[in-house]
């Protein structure tokens, strides 16, 4: 089944989620910032560990570039902010990490070399395993996220259905076109961009992560660039 393991991993996060927001409440303050730091030291390991398999060099460095230029002239920090804000005055959230949760959780869920792979995977009809297993785990790392970032969390799992279904969806249409150096190289930006995400996760210093999203999108069109011009 096309996205049939995307949807079950947006329903392993949300039923993660739940189970987080419901403990997160009974945990000791001074418990919450512990693990919170935990989370933030975890995030910077993994980036790093993704990041090192990169192997074009110049096309990693013009990406998070032009990448982070795209992001500022849209704003889509403040975008997001004023999405989140909107979303938490409809739900009546008055959790101040809500956008950070999101962000959080979504580039842990959706930057890894799994998510792509399995996405391709599943589009090009080699089965969902990859993602059943992606699942599972981001099921049980949604319990502790969601404990200390709240509900926002859960509604990672709308860029999560966005991202890893359009993969899917491309890798069914243009399956070919997707190589293991899109893939690479994609996993090392994101991975960057991690390191990124835990250096704010620990308030080390305050990097907009948001305006370098895009970075994610320049990659795989300079490689594609790179290979047929």
């Amino acid at each position: 089944m096309l996205f049939g393991g995307t949807l079950v991993n947006v329903l392993t996060v949300l039923a993660g989620s739940a189970i987080g927001i419901l403990i997160g409440n009974r945990i000791p303050e001074k418990m919450t910032k512990t693990v919170f730091q935990a989370i933030g030291l975890f995030t910077i390991v993994l980036g790093v560990g993704m990041a090192v398999k990169g192997q074009m060099l110049l096309i990693i460095v013009f990406s998070l570039i032009i990448g982070t230029i795209l992001g500022e002239l849209m704003s889509l920090d403040k975008q997001v902010d004023e999405l989140s804000g909107v979303l938490k005055t409809k739900l009546r959230l008055k959790n101040p990490k809500f956008a950070e949760g999101m962000l959080t959780a979504f580039l842990l869920y959706c930057v890894g070399s799994m998510t792509i792979v399995g996405a391709i995977d599943e589009g090009m009809g080699n089965g969902s395993e990859v993602l059943m297993t992606k699942a599972l785990m981001d099921g049980f790392s949604s319990i502790a996220l969601a404990s200390v970032f709240g509900v926002g969390v859960s509604m990672s799992v709308v860029p999560l259905l966005i991202f890893q279904g359009g993969i899917t969806l491309l890798a069914y249409w243009l399956g070919d076109f997707i190589g293991k150096d899109v893939i690479t190289e994609l996993t090392a930006v994101g991975g960057i961009l991690l390191v990124g995400l835990g250096i704010n996760i620990l308030e080390i210093k305050q990097i907009r992560i948001m305006n370098m999203l895009p970075s994610l999108i320049v990659v795989v069109v300079l490689i594609w660039l790179n290979a047929y011009l």
